[in-house]
């Protein structure tokens, strides 16, 4: 394996339910965990799902979580840092399976690299003292929270892109009462999921040092799980 540790592989997978993308994220860091593969990232959709981190509280759910289930949203505990977050088509989400001796400094490189992948849609962005993930002065774009188990990290971030948001209604996002949802195009970016994946993809493994080497499901070993049907990107966007 040592000929790929200069390589960041990236998986371009379709629409995936949140409990089979953890499933494939443990099957992933644990091949990582062996180095039967280099460090990869995951780069999907989920259905309307609402995850609660290990800090979260049942009170950022108002309604219960029998109410979501009933409109349709799934909602899981997750192992993950932080509180309660969503996910919706029209988001981007990205699960790094990478090694790393430093929890801080990795989080810091994921928003570094979101904040990059949002200047090149036209978005500002940066972020705020004492809080975690990417936001637009007031108004958060992108959510962060890891987890790690033997050095190999699981999670990571999603990107609000063209998605109506409708699923943070349910919820205080965060534990953030008041906070207030943006995305790509809310922002009057450049939206469309098939070219911020390119950017995040591109941007990720620059911050990392990394060359990017885009991968099949099968060169991972996921078997069928589903890849990206999006349209092509048309701008010109680095692969």
């Amino acid at each position: 394996m040592d000929s790929a540790t200069a390589e960041l592989w990236t998986c371009r997978l379709g629409e995936v339910p949140w409990t089979e993308a953890l499933a494939l994220q443990e099957t992933l860091r644990d091949k990582r965990q062996q180095d039967l593969i280099p460090d990869t990232l995951l780069l999907l959709e989920h259905p309307p799902t609402v995850t609660l981190g290990r800090r979260a509280d049942e009170s950022e759910i108002p309604a219960g979580r029998e109410s979501l289930i009933a409109s349709g949203i799934s909602v899981h505990d997750a192992d993950r840092g932080g509180r309660v977050t969503c996910h919706e088509k029209g988001q981007l989400v990205g699960y790094p399976i990478m090694r790393t001796d430093d929890v801080t400094a990795f989080v810091r490189s994921m928003e570094n690299a979101v904040i990059a992948s949002l200047a090149a849609s036209g978005v500002s962005a940066g972020t705020r003292e004492g809080l975690t993930g990417v936001w637009c002065e007031d108004r958060k774009i992108a959510s962060i929270g890891i987890h790690v188990q033997k050095g190999v990290t699981t999670h990571g971030f999603a990107i609000n892109c063209d998605n109506d948001l409708s699923t943070f209604q349910s919820v205080i996002p965060c534990g953030l009462p008041g906070v207030q949802m943006t995305s790509i195009e809310l922002e009057g970016g450049q939206s469309g999921i098939a070219c911020l994946r390119q950017r995040v993809g591109h941007e990720f493994a620059q911050e990392h040092g990394l060359r990017q080497r885009l991968v099949s499901p099968g060169r991972l070993g996921l078997g069928d799980t589903p890849i990206a049907a999006y349209s092509p990107c048309t701008e010109p966007v680095t692969a």
